[in-house]
């Protein structure tokens, strides 16, 4: 792990995006585990489909302003994930929301039925909070102090079961 230090005012290393403002319920969740962490995020309204320009251009600018994992949080179509990962070759975390009809299934199984080449990891319907959780993980394997906070948060987690 190198020495990066990282906190909350700092250029954002986990970029949550979300198809719809009506996810924002769901998608501030995996917020408030990173901001706990002090991990620096970014949270957009961006779609796949009704953005699709505004997403490629902001996942590029992200990238280049040091964004080291993506967090696509979709539901019905759920296409946003999968569009995410074909523009960087950052890590992806699919977050299905339960929407529609069908209260996220069809979004579990489009986020995660992604083509060979375009990988996804795919967490839970309305998972927000692991997908948060697993970016840290991501983040922690470059940045100590992101390790450090991550293990005390899972130390303190287990003493509540003791």
């Amino acid at each position: 792990m190198t020495a990066n230090k990282l906190s909350k005012n700092d250029t954002p290393v986990v970029a949550i995006l979300t198809g719809s403002p009506s996810d924002l319920p769901v998608v501030l969740k995996g917020r408030d585990v990173l901001d706990g962490l002090d991990i620096p995020n970014d949270v957009r309204v961006l779609s796949a489909h009704r953005t699709p320009r505004e997403t490629a251009e902001y996942i590029a600018a992200a990238e280049k302003q040091g964004v080291e994992v993506f967090i696509a949080c979709a539901g019905m179509a759920a296409h946003l994930a999968g569009a995410v990962a074909a523009h960087t070759m950052r890590p992806v975390i699919g977050v299905p929301i339960a929407s529609g009809a069908l209260q996220g299934v069809d979004a579990l199984l489009a986020t995660v039925q992604m083509p060979p080449g375009v990988p996804v990891a795919t967490v839970g319907v309305d998972g927000a909070k692991n997908a948060a959780f697993l970016a840290a993980r991501i983040v922690a394997l470059t940045h100590a102090e992101v390790h450090e906070r991550l293990v005390a948060h899972l130390e303190a987690s287990k003493k509540r079961y003791d």
